[in-house]
């Protein structure tokens, strides 16, 4: 019975400390509402960009170490080893696929910020 009450006083502590954890002590409130600090749209869409090919372009390498794992573990069976040939190959294409999105969505960005006079960076 000790062990119940203990835990059940340590219980009411915790939920009596809690409204101390709200107070604000010099966080900055200068957000914005939309949550998006002081980015202009363009660097929002640049940066968005960026982060998607950056985590497929990863996604790539990733299925390359695969591939190459496949291969030095096939142990002599050209089926697994051919498997492990074929998904480097197609990592490959798929990494440089991301590269080139990557070189015209950035093309296409500066374009479009030079039509409208803005700038990304």
């Amino acid at each position: 019975m000790k062990t119940v009450s203990k835990i059940a006083m340590t219980a009411v502590g915790y939920a009596a400390a809690l409204p101390a954890f709200a107070q604000n002590y010099g966080v900055n409130t200068n957000l914005t509402i939309n949550g998006y600090g002081s980015n202009s749209p363009e660097t929002i869409v640049v940066n968005l960009i960026n982060w998607v090919l950056g985590i497929l372009a990863l996604i790539a390498v990733i299925l390359i170490l695969v591939g190459g794992f496949k291969w030095m573990t096939s142990a002599g069976n050209e089926e697994k080893a051919e498997g492990g040939k074929k998904v480097i190959i197609s990592a490959i294409i798929g990494l440089l696929i991301v590269m080139a999105a990557w070189g015209i969505s950035l093309y296409a960005v500066s374009i479009l910020a030079g039509v409208t006079g803005t700038s990304t960076y």
